[in-house]
């Protein structure tokens, strides 16, 4: 993991854990706002972004909780989304894990935040 820093991030989601999961899990549920399509061979996820893919496998995943993607071609990173639900508000949260190159922070933060954009967007959130 040379070089690269970890990012976490955190978004408030207004929808239940278990129709947030699906979309974070399944590759149709990915492919509503993560890629333009995801391709699913056992634990192996292939993301296609204008047409260039990249492979990850799915190494841990709790239902309504977690989901984990560690990169095929750079196996000390990850990808990591948990679910929380806030006991006293009930708020759904939606923390991010990722890493990027120490120069490309802001770059991999404003990618997240569009992306969750673009999910909230299809959660109607």
């Amino acid at each position: 993991m040379t070089g690269k820093v970890k990012i976490n991030l955190e978004y408030i989601i207004n929808c239940s854990p278990k129709v947030l999961y699906n979309r974070l899990s399944t590759a149709s549920g990915l492919t509503e706002w993560f890629a333009d399509d995801v391709r699913v061979r056992g634990k192996r996820y292939t993301f296609i972004w204008d047409g260039s893919e990249q492979t990850a496998e799915m190494t841990l995943h709790k239902e309504n909780r977690l989901v984990r993607f560690n990169w095929i071609d750079d196996e000390d990173t990850y990808f990591e989304f948990k679910i929380t639900r806030d006991e006293l508000t009930g708020d759904v949260s939606l923390l991010i894990t990722d890493f990027a190159e120490e120069d490309e922070q802001d770059e991999t933060r404003d990618l997240w935040n569009t992306q969750v954009s673009d999910l909230k967007h299809v959660l109607g959130s």
